[in-house]
């Protein structure tokens, strides 16, 4: 079990590493996410043929789990040129309104019950990045681009949900790699046409940077996530995730500085938004305690009911 938290901890952690890379390529966000496509989908499916992994899909699926990855590819262009266009900090804190987004798309895509709770908690976020956005005028437009990214995200995460009860994770995310893939092809000619000129392939330490990104913070962090699930249930890792941002931001003030450049503004958001994971966090231990109790008690139940007949 330890050898689980550690895997759990140590994917959490490079998931935070993340948005630094994005900081740290001379790429544009177009570029940087076309070669993390390429490196991460060649490692994946190399990892699948050498251990002879490679599941079956039926055609129908493994294009609707393709198209899913164009949503992919097209959320991760929108996270890296939010961070190009404010900084990892400001970009991490607007795509943390994920929690908002889900909680209106969910219902809306399942036929769910929409949760005023969960809303309530979440409009805290918004609250926070408003502070952010209202003050520090000159990050709007990455503001902008990451509360993109994040509803774009939430929408990736449900029909993730969908084709996982399917499939394993390692099939579903090596065919979104490839729809990624086709769709970053098909609009790159418009993207070339649109963004300032600049080489098409990593320059210098760029390579080496891109070559640590798709492998240790995609398929590294991936794998590692995967492996803890089989000990540790999917509740607790879901909890877990919430300090990814807490990660990104301060690795991103130790590396390049950032805490410089933040207002009152950005820590007053931050506070909110720390409220509301917080608050959503004692929620769902407080249902999942309640679950537990409730089932404890109808097996007590069911176990003297059967005790009284056997009597």
């Amino acid at each position: 079990m330890k050898k689980a938290f550690l895997e759990l901890h140590l994917s959490v952690l490079l998931a935070g590493w993340t948005g630094i890379f994005g900081k740290l390529l001379s790429l544009s966000p177009g570029l940087i996410v076309f070669w993390r496509i390429v490196f991460a989908g060649a490692l994946l499916w190399a990892f699948l043929a050498l251990r002879r992994s490679i599941e079956p899909v039926v055609r129908r699926d493994r294009i609707g789990i393709a198209l899913v990855g164009a949503l992919l590819m097209l959320q991760w262009t929108l996270f890296y040129a939010s961070i190009k266009a404010s900084n990892v900090s400001i970009a991490i804190v607007a795509f943390s309104s994920i929690g908002f987004f889900t909680a209106i798309f969910e219902p809306l895509m399942t036929h769910g019950r929409i949760s005023l709770k969960e809303i309530a908690f979440s409009v805290l976020t918004l609250i926070g990045i408003s502070f952010i956005f209202h003050f520090d005028t000159q990050y709007r437009t990455g503001i902008i681009l990451g509360l993109v990214s994040a509803a774009g995200a939430a929408v990736l995460a449900i029909l993730f949900r969908h084709y996982k009860a399917k499939y394993r994770a390692t099939t579903v995310m090596s065919w979104q790699l490839v729809g990624g893939f086709v769709a970053a092809c098909a609009l790159m000619p418009l993207y070339r046409w649109l963004a300032p000129p600049e080489p098409f392939t990593p320059q210098g330490i760029d390579w080496l940077y891109m070559l640590i990104f798709s492998s240790f913070c995609t398929i590294g962090m991936y794998l590692l996530q995967i492996q803890s699930l089989e000990k540790i249930s999917a509740f607790t890792v879901n909890l877990t995730y919430n300090l990814e941002p807490v990660y990104s931001i301060i690795l991103a003030m130790i590396i390049f500085g950032e805490a410089r450049d933040l207002g009152y503004s950005f820590y007053l958001g931050l506070c909110c938004i720390g409220a509301s994971v917080l608050l959503q966090t004692w929620s769902v231990v407080r249902l999942q305690r309640k679950a537990t109790a409730a089932q404890k008690r109808r097996a007590a139940a069911e176990l003297q009911k059967s005790g009284g007949e056997t009597a």
